[in-house]
């Protein structure tokens, strides 16, 4: 799936079938259902599940918790705009 189709889905009711728990897990962050993204991000098992789980902790505000997520991804703790890392995210995960 493109990244434009992806965010556009925003305007939907559910994520896109098919798309990645990671993935998953932006779409309902973006949509502003904090816990179900969380849920979406326990469930993924992987770099980029982690990743995404770095990301809603920084989200939250929870800096400790978040530098642990980063590790497990193997990424080094974000200091780009939210905005920026949620694409960032996203494309890593509509590319996979």
């Amino acid at each position: 799936m493109q990244f434009d189709a992806f965010k556009s889905s925003l305007a939907g009711a559910a994520p896109p079938a098919g798309t990645s728990l990671p993935a998953q897990a932006l779409w309902w962050q973006a949509k502003g259902d904090w816990h179900r993204a969380h849920r979406c991000c326990q469930d993924a098992h992987d770099g980029n599940g982690a990743w995404a789980h770095a990301y809603l902790h920084r989200v939250e505000g929870d800096a400790m918790n978040a530098g642990g997520w980063y590790k497990r991804a193997g990424k080094t703790p974000s200091t780009a705009t939210l905005d920026a890392e949620w694409e960032e995210i996203a494309r890593a995960n509509l590319a996979a």
